[in-house]
This record gives structure tokens, sequence and C-alpha cells, in this order.
């Protein structure tokens, strides 16, 4: 349809307004059915506007399984809905990620569903990174000009920490995640938990005080030995806390070492370029300050055959300083006798602090493999339980879907059968159709001589017109 033909279309409202409709007053407008109004704005927005422009901050920036992506742009005065349909999407070379300044080209529309007004988009062009990036990139620049990011002034982890301590939200999924990982690997350790908000303005300043806190912990009571910083993945937004500078500087001040893991692997905050180390998850956090318990029990064989080896060293040290001692005094036998007694007497003790130390080293491997045993058995049962009740819930869900889809079907199939043309012949009305098999349903469609053919719940006739009536116009 031509742009002058659509916009001429609106104007007419009583095309839509429904058959013999009550007007209560003759000066009111006519009245719209919803869709055929939506369906209008959307034609005169299509015939004023398209193709349109737009130039925003894209925000929300989510992509469909079905390769569609659906986004928000923003500036001070407002925000506009964006479709980016897959094909669209493949062919765009910008990558679209929260931030980013873009000009959008495409054509307004109305999503009828919902009556919303969105923006197909067609191409994309990059106009620059959005205010929120710039700032980003203008702290960063910042902090790393005050040697903040240094990699010399990074720690390396203690290998075997005495406790660990967690700074985060009590209602994050990190917390969670964290803490099945440290009891999954290091049941035996204490864990330290410093609450505070991770997102909101008052975020950085709890955050600088729950820091604060286990920085105090840490110099009166020597615990946590290591610290993490965590928080699941979000926006620019969302993580702005993490961008904040004073806590950035705060991170720097750290009398232990920090193990920063905010958000996903993609996303990055001044907080991981200041901590010892950077995680890509909060669980890869847990897991680098953790370790598993099948690397301690090889330490401890380990530390056990060092041991071992070293009282066997110093058995035939002092056997070696007992032949040279006894060369020097040649045949005395009461010396030989006091020596050889002395000997045995080393000897026995050194067999028994080895046995001891032995038997210490093994009740202790003892009870670190029940520790183990005991925490991977409830993890497991835990596990084992919630597997059974989203079992059950999923068959309930299943069952429910399948009798939602035979009422539908069967409702669907009652429909059909009341629409089906063979009934309502035989109830008396007839089905006339002319030679080109078109069903004749307007008497103006036909002239004198035509021929038909009328289909009865019975048999077929064949007519032919003789005389056109016509009903004079209401």
């Amino acid at each position: 349809m031509p742009a002058t033909d659509r916009a001429a279309a609106v104007t007419f409202p009583q095309a839509f307004a429904p058959r013999g409709s009550a007007v209560a007053d003759p000066d009111d407008p006519p009245a719209w059915p919803v869709g055929a109004l939506v369906a209008a704005v959307a034609d005169a927005l299509r015939a004023r506007f398209n193709p349109v422009r737009v130039a925003g901050e894209v925000s929300g920036c989510q992509r469909a399984a079905s390769g569609h992506v659906y986004f928000t742009l923003k500036d001070e005065q407002g925000q506009l809905r964006c479709a980016l349909f897959r094909r669209a999407a493949e062919a765009t070379p910008v990558t679209l990620r929260d931030g980013l300044r873009i000009e959008a080209i495409g054509r307004l529309d109305v999503y009828a569903p919902r009556g919303d007004l969105q923006l197909i988009v067609e191409r994309v062009r990059l106009a620059g990174q959005g205010a929120l990036y710039e700032a980003f990139l203008r702290l960063k620049a910042q902090l790393a000009a005050e040697g903040l990011f240094d990699a010399a002034r990074k720690r390396p982890l203690p290998p075997y920490p005495t406790s660990i301590g967690v700074v985060t939200s009590l209602e994050a999924a990190a917390l969670r995640d964290v803490a099945t990982t440290l009891a999954r690997r290091v049941p035996y350790l204490p864990v330290w938990l410093y609450p505070a908000p991770v997102q909101g303005a008052e975020a950085p300043a709890r955050l600088c005080a729950a820091l604060q806190h286990a920085y105090d912990d840490h110099c009166r009571l020597g615990r946590p030995s290591v610290l993490l910083v965590v928080r699941g993945g979000g926006s620019l937004e969302d993580l702005w806390a993490f961008n904040d500078p004073a806590l950035v500087r705060l991170l720097a001040r750290a009398p232990m070492p920090v193990v920063v893991g905010v958000g996903h692997e993609t996303d990055f905050t001044l907080a991981d370029f200041v901590a010892d180390l950077r995680a890509p998850t909060p669980t890869a956090a847990a897991e680098l300050c953790a370790p598993a318990a099948d690397a301690l029990r090889t330490a401890l064989a380990r530390w056990q055959e060092r041991a071992t080896a070293a009282l066997w060293r110093r058995l035939d040290t002092a056997a070696q300083r007992l032949d040279r001692v006894a060369q020097r005094l040649g045949r005395p036998s009461a010396v030989t006798g006091r020596e050889r007694v002395r000997l045995q007497t080393l000897e026995h003790r050194m067999q028994r602090a080895a046995a001891l130390r032995a038997e210490r080293a093994r009740q202790q491997l003892e009870r670190l493999a029940f520790a183990w045993r005991t925490a991977a058995q409830r993890e497991t049962e835990r596990r084992g339980e919630r597997l059974a009740r989203l079992t059950d819930g999923w068959k309930a869900a299943t069952r429910g879907a399948i009798d939602t889809q035979r009422q539908r079907l069967a409702r669907v199939q009652t429909q059909l059968a009341l629409l089906d043309p063979q009934r309502v012949v035989q109830r008396g009305y007839a089905l006339v159709t002319d030679a080109a098999g078109h069903v004749v349903t307007d008497a103006r469609r036909t002239r004198p001589g035509d021929a038909l053919r009328v289909t009865l719940a019975a048999g077929r006739l064949d007519a032919r017109v003789e005389t056109v009536h016509l009903d004079p116009p209401h």
C-alpha cells in the first residue's frame, strides 16, 4: 500500500467499527476495537517516520536462543525498545553489549500483543562507547597511574590457608556457590563472612566497611589468612560498585592476599585489576584458595616419606660416627661395650620416634579422610534429595501440561466439528458454487444465464440463473 493510502486509512475509523453497534451520543467519536487502533497507529508510524536512524546507549542487551537480539537504546531524555532479528544480527560487525553507544538504522513499528513501540533494527553502526564505559576507562587509567595495578605488588596465595574470609551479600547466589565449594573441598577450615550489599548507591561504602572489618580481624586475630570478594554476573551498571576508587584503593592496602571473583568470565571491574588474583567466577575464586583433599593427602604422603628418609639418614650418619669412634678407640672391650649399648639405645629411641611420628601422621590422615568422606556423603545425600524433588516436580508439571494439551485438543476438535460445512448443509442449507467451483455468497457476483451447482445434504443439483434480485441498501 502506498504511504498516502496508509496515512489516509487512519481517518476512517468507521471501517473498523462493529456492525450494529449502538451509539449513545451522535457527537461521540466512533468506537475503535483495540487491535484496529493499534494497527492504525502502526500504519501512521510507518508512513510518517520510516526509515529512521536513532543514536543512543545500549542497555539490557539479551541474545535469545533463536538468535534474535533484544536491547534498549537510551539517552538522558528517554529510551526505546529495539529488536535485531537473527539474519540482521549475523550480518552486523558490531558485537552489542551494555554501555556501547551506537547508531541503529531501521523502522519503527508497534508490537501489537503488548502495544509497545519498538525499533526493528536492520543495521548497526558504532557511534562511540557509552558514557558509563568511558568513565570506567578514565578511572582505570587514573588508578593505573597510581601504581595500584602493578604486577610487582601482587602476592601469591598461601598454599594451605588456615582460614578464609568472604565479602559478599547475604542474598547473593555467589555466597551459596562459594559455601558449597568450600564445604566440598575444605570442610575442616573456618570461614568468616563479612556481609555487605554488592549493588546500589550504598554498596561502595558498605563494602569498604566490610573490608576494613576483615583487615582488623587479620591484624588482631591472625584470621582470615586469605580474603574472597565475590558477586554474581550483571550489567556494567550492576557491577559499578566494584569500580569505586575508594574501594579499589582499600583493596590495594589489604594485609592478606585478596581474590576477586566478580561477575562472569567476560566481566571486568577495577577490583579485578587491583586484586592479588582475579577469578573468572565466584566458584573459581573458592577453588583457587581451597586445595582439594587429594592434594592434601598427596602432600602428607610426601612429608611422611621425607621424614622417614631423614630419620634413616640420621641413623646412617650415627652408625658411621660410631664406626669412626670405634676405629680410633681400637679394641678396648669396655669402651666398645658401652658405645654399643649407647648405639642400641639411640637406635631404639630413633625407631620409636620414627614409629610414633608415622603413627601420628597415619592418624591425622585417617581423620582427614573420615572428615572428607563424611562431607562428601552429606553432599551426595543433599544432591540426591534435591534431584528427587526436581524429578517429582518435573513429572507433576509434565502430567499437568499433557492434561492441558488434551483438553485443548478436545475443544479444538469440537470447534472444528461445529465448523464442518456438511453439518450446515444437513440442517437444510445448500452450498452454491459457480462453474469455476467458487462459493457464491453474493447475488451481485452472478448474471442471468450463469450455470450454478447446488450441493445438498444428499446429492447435487445443476441450475442456471434466470433473474438476479438484489437487496435494497440499508
